[in-house]
């Protein structure tokens, strides 16, 4: 192989390994279990922590990013914006504040299935 072929593939190679790590991270369609949370402590951005605030923690997403969640078992959405680092247990994608679990409609259970998009 030619340095100049050599120099595409590995550019090509490269390209491909960017955009695969972009959709892995983008959140679009992306399902799982959330829990929810209510502290009065500062938030990983620094904030102090508002529970009746449409706010979540997520473990990657840079903060400021809306989502759009849906919980799976009664349709109900809402939108909220990444603040915090987290869920820190095994098995869940999103901790959500009391506000937004509330209207979603699973305080009672603790956690539920959801979907999230990037709004």
């Amino acid at each position: 192989m030619n340095k100049k072929n050599q120099t595409a593939l590995v550019a090509v190679t490269i390209a491909a390994g960017l955009m695969v790590g972009v959709s892995a991270s983008s959140a679009a369609g992306q399902c799982g279990r959330a829990s929810w949370y209510a502290l009065h402590s500062r938030t990983a951005n620094g904030e102090r922590m508002n529970p009746s605030a449409m706010t979540a923690a997520h473990r990657s997403l840079p903060f400021g990013t809306r989502l759009k969640v849906t919980n799976q078992n009664n349709g109900r959405s809402v939108i909220v914006r990444i603040n915090d680092r987290g869920p820190f247990i095994k098995g869940r994608m999103l901790d959500l504040s009391k506000g937004a679990a509330g209207q979603l409609g699973f305080i009672g259970s603790g956690h539920t299935s959801v979907c999230v998009a990037r709004v």
